[in-house]
């Protein structure tokens, strides 16, 4: 199998562009906010401080917010 590497292309803002090229609604609409969640609040609460933060009208969570325990 051979691989081929393209150093410097144009993209077709059809079908993207570098994430340094979108704006800030662009970001949190195709985005994802990576964030350790302290002990105490539940993901469900964490969510909804997201959601008010950044005014937005939907967001959710990828598997679980809850801190690990050392254990592993």
């Amino acid at each position: 199998m051979k691989w081929f590497v393209v150093r410097e292309s144009e993209t077709d803002e059809r079908y993207g562009k570098c994430p340094e090229d979108r704006g800030l609604n662009e970001l949190l609409r195709f985005g994802v906010v990576n964030l350790d969640k302290p002990p105490g609040p539940t993901s469900h609460e964490v969510v909804a401080w997201v959601k008010n933060l950044l005014g937005l009208s939907k967001a959710g969570h990828g598997g679980t917010l809850e801190p690990c325990n050392g254990a592993g």
